[in-house]
């Protein structure tokens, strides 16, 4: 590796941008570092699938690269809806994948992305239309995690959590409809922020009513800060918008957070089994939190405890899935049948298409409910509350498989997996997941961190606290 590959490899995006503008390095030369590590590092894990340096490396050296505030750092899009003009996307899908239909526009974020002067070289792997904890698409194969490389990087984001874990980039587009960001920020050692429903603008495309949103997986917390300022806001015609900052959200970065009333949730209150590790880290951050002054105690919403959550989610889940299956069949101009599209996410289709009007007008107003019971947690004098980010440490590549009479076994699976950050989802509100905690095989355990609807200036305070006092920048896998 050469020496500005290696140089720059744990560098953040903040670092790097600083470098390109006192004209230490170029924008050409700090891609070619990143074109090298991928290069390198990419055939054992199976993180960046598809490919434009050639494309990356013009721009750059143009006039064209705008002088934001990440001028010159070099960026990967998730291979999940985010559409660039003139390059392939195909939601992990093999029909796509074989087509290779080409965007026509950018989405509002990929233009914003643009704008604050990323050089943007290709697309991380994601599970086929996102539905699923692990990253192990039929189009492309399974991303590993760098940990431990028989273990997944979770899901969906798991090939831009390996990307930046691995330091092939410093910061990766990530989305997050059920957990996306934060489960592999948990499973690779990063930070990653969900943020409020409406916060970022999903046009045109996409309405921001829905279960996703989108940010990035980041190792530093002043770089997830200074990409929300440079992204964050409504766009033409935005469905939710959500309450503007008072300030910069880099001016949250090292700001006192005050005395927080925080409630932590160390077991899953509708009964289910987590991992005991999973359990300690929750317990663990508490005590931390402690130590900085702020009052913490065993408490949480007690309408997390409803079993009858998961059947809301699923249904909004699968309607998804139909209405992905139908926007990726216009794409290629047929459409698709179950030999084109995995087994989970067709069964998932075929469910919805018989659920009735009123059915998931009863789910949507369920979610409603839902989302109001949360939050007035919040509204009752709470800031914070911890989880742990996931059930179980990162898990064994193949255990989300479908069976062959059983297509939904990876969904069920992932009940397990992931019982703790769907809820936020649901609700609308932002959560983090920190990597403050590692397991006895050294695995990255993370810790959720939730907020009231609209604050993740708190999220970003804390955060800053917490990486302060328990700093992981240090902390690299042992894939090199």
């Amino acid at each position: 590796m050469s020496a500005l590959a290696d140089e720059t490899r744990w560098m953040d995006a903040t670092e790097q941008a600083r470098l390109v503008e006192e004209g230490r390095v170029s924008p050409v030369e700090l891609l070619d570092a990143a074109v090298e590590r991928i290069e390198a590092i990419d055939p054992a894990v199976n993180a960046v699938v598809i490919r434009w340096f050639d494309e990356a490396r013009r721009f750059a050296g143009s006039s064209e690269l705008p002088d934001g505030p990440f001028r010159g750092v070099p960026f990967l899009l998730k291979d999940l809806w985010t559409h660039c003009a003139g390059t392939t996307l195909t939601n992990g899908n093999r029909a796509l994948r074989d087509a290779r239909p080409v965007s026509t526009f950018d989405t509002t974020l990929v233009a914003r992305y643009k704008a604050a002067g990323f050089v943007i070289a290709g697309r991380t792997n994601s599970p086929e239309l996102g539905s699923l904890p692990v990253t192990e698409p039929v189009a492309y194969g399974p991303t590993r995690n760098p940990w431990d490389t028989d273990r997944t990087p979770g899901g969906s984001s798991g090939g831009a959590a390996v990307a930046v874990a691995t330091g092939m980039v410093p910061i990766a587009n990530a989305s997050d409809g059920g957990g996306s960001i934060r489960i592999p920020a948990s499973c690779c050692g990063l930070v990653g922020l969900k943020v409020s429903q409406g916060r970022m603008s999903l046009g045109p495309a996409r309405a921001e009513s829905n279960l996703g949103v989108e940010h990035c997986v980041s190792r530093s917390v002043r770089d997830t800060a200074r990409l929300l300022d440079a992204t964050h806001g409504p766009g033409v015609g935005d469905s939710v918008i959500a309450p503007a900052p008072v300030r910069p959200y880099t001016e949250e970065v090292g700001a006192d957070p005050g005395r927080l009333r925080v409630g932590v949730l160390d077991h899953d209150p509708r009964g289910n089994p987590i991992d005991d590790e999973c359990a300690e880290a929750a317990r663990s951050a508490g005590r931390m939190l402690e130590a900085l002054g702020h009052h913490v105690e065993a408490a949480h919403p007690p309408i997390l405890g409803d079993a009858t959550v998961s059947a809301r989610f699923m249904a909004l889940w699968a309607s998804n899935m139909a209405m992905g299956i139908a926007t990726m069949g216009a794409q290629i101009g047929r459409e698709l049948t179950a030999d084109d599209v995995e087994p989970v996410n067709w069964v998932q289709a075929e469910f919805a298409k018989q659920l009735t009007a009123v059915q998931l007008a009863e789910a949507l107003a369920a979610v409603a409910g839902f989302r109001r019971s949360v939050q007035q947690w919040w509204a009752d004098g709470w800031d914070v509350l911890v989880t742990p980010t996931l059930g179980e440490p990162p898990v064994h590549i193949g255990e989300h498989d479908p069976t062959p009479d059983d297509p939904m076994a990876g969904m069920r699976r992932s009940a397990r997996f992931v019982p703790f950050t769907p809820a936020f989802n649901l609700s609308g509100q932002p959560a983090v997941s920190l990597p403050l905690h590692w397991s006895a095989d050294g695995l990255p355990i993370g810790v959720q961190f939730a907020a009231a609807y609209g604050r993740e200036d708190v999220l970003i305070r804390l955060a800053s606290q917490l990486e302060a006092a328990h700093p992981w920048a240090d902390r690299h896998p042992p894939l090199h």
